[in-house]
């Protein structure tokens, strides 16, 4: 068998699952399975180890090396497990010389917080995709009470602009017409370069230096760091795309402020209600954690509220997980049969709000970015099913004739 590597987490990963690949491949490896891991929370560890064990059995005679976010913070519970071949961390996944050296260690996770730059990796296509991801920034300097990527990725850096600049005209040479931003906290980017960029800033010359690209869309942000510039770059550049997935995490003010956020409520609010003065068509998601600790009914009710009040289209729902060794794991906790109640009841209602937004976008024209033959994405990522064929990779004017509660319907518009 050939190479292959399995996935889990963030777009960031995928974009680095990318990489890994080449660098197996390059390598010289056969018969190897890579497992790019995610540590957001215990669910997502769980799985991955059932994964590997499955993938064993399957594949007897296969290498398995694991590296990712949870490999890169517990080393030794994957060098414990005999599926194992090697466990890579984070820094090292990104070393070709690492997958084409024999070491005697079935260990090789290094410190971190001791890496002070994030390095270019040219990625000249994605297998199967018609979007390319580009990665801008790694790490994070926050240290939220719930979360533990920041020892999984380490300290926020950034990505100089001219090798963005390179990358992206790479991939729009290479004929793909959307390419989505990544990193750890992409709205911090800047902060440790000459010169201090800001994201908007950064943005804005990308946009500028490739007037090739048709899209640009960006990955999860935090948007209490976006500044003016943003604002008026998104009045000006249709290129970026009206889509926003927001770092939200709760709508109640004071379990923000115990999750160490950086914003509140009202923030969140006033941030959606300023795009949409921009650009009404613009579509929100977000992030929110069900059950934090000392979250209670009432509470609770401030977050099942604020999708009302962002009017918030696409919802990732985690129930809350503690992680060992953070803030947030020493405090008081609330039952797990009231977490998942929870989540549930965010879930109906993250459902509910998307189905109100493919409701008001029936009988609109819109133009889809085709991923295969009849289905594609629109400018504010509504996944969309055409009722004829179309080439991949192309971009189609369609109107919208109905949907599913889950993808819009549409029918090409000749022209």
């Amino acid at each position: 068998m050939s190479n292959e590597v399995i996935t889990f987490g963030c777009r960031l990963n995928a974009y680095e699952s990318e990489v890994i690949k080449r660098n197996a491949d390059q390598a010289g490896l056969e018969n190897t399975i890579i497992v790019n891991t995610c540590a957001v929370t215990s669910e997502a560890e769980r799985q991955a180890r059932q994964t590997i064990r499955k993938l064993s059995r399957k594949n007897p005679n296969a290498k398995i090396i694991v590296t990712g976010c949870s490999a890169q913070i517990n080393p030794k519970m994957y060098g414990d497990m005999d599926e194992v071949s090697q466990v890579l961390g984070n820094s090292e996944k990104m070393d070709p010389k690492f997958f084409s050296v024999e070491s005697s260690e079935k260990v090789q996770v290094n410190d971190i917080m001791s890496v002070n730059e994030t390095a270019s990796h040219m990625v000249a296509s994605f297998d199967g995709k018609s979007r390319a991801f580009i990665q801008v920034q790694n790490g994070c300097n926050h240290r939220c009470t719930f979360c533990t990527i920041p020892y999984g990725r380490g300290n926020s850096r950034s990505v100089p602009l001219g090798e963005i600049v390179e990358q992206v005209r790479m991939l729009v040479e290479n004929a793909y017409k959307e390419v989505v931003i990544t990193g750890v906290d992409i709205t911090s980017y800047g902060e440790d370069l000459p010169g201090t960029p800001t994201f908007a800033q950064m943005l804005r010359r990308l946009l500028a230096q490739v007037p090739e690209l048709q899209r640009l869309r960006i990955s999860s942000i935090d948007s209490v760091e976006l500044d003016p510039d943003f604002f008026e770059l998104l009045k000006n550049e249709p290129r970026l795309m009206p889509h926003f997935h927001l770092s939200l995490q709760a709508g109640d003010d004071m379990i923000l402020k115990r999750m160490k956020r950086r914003h509140l409520r009202n923030d969140v609010i006033q941030f959606c209600k300023s795009v949409r003065k921009i650009c009404p068509d613009a579509l929100f998601g977000a992030d929110i954690i069900a059950g934090f600790p000392t979250e209670t009914e009432e509470m609770f009710q401030n977050s099942l509220k604020i999708v009302d009040d962002c009017d918030l289209s696409f919802l990732h729902v985690f129930p809350y997980s503690a992680r060992p060794g953070t803030p947030a794991a020493r405090m008081p906790q609330v039952s797990g049969e009231i977490i998942k109640e929870r989540a549930q009841r965010l879930r109906e209602k993250g459902q509910q709000n998307l189905r109100k937004t493919l409701d008001r976008l029936v009988g609109m024209e819109i133009t889809v970015l085709m991923e295969d033959e009849s289905c594609g994405h629109s400018e504010s990522f509504c996944p969309v099913e055409l009722e004829s064929t179309s080439i991949p990779n192309t971009l189609v004017k369609a109107q919208i004739i109905g949907h599913d509660g889950q993808r819009l319907r549409g029918k090409v518009l000749d022209g």
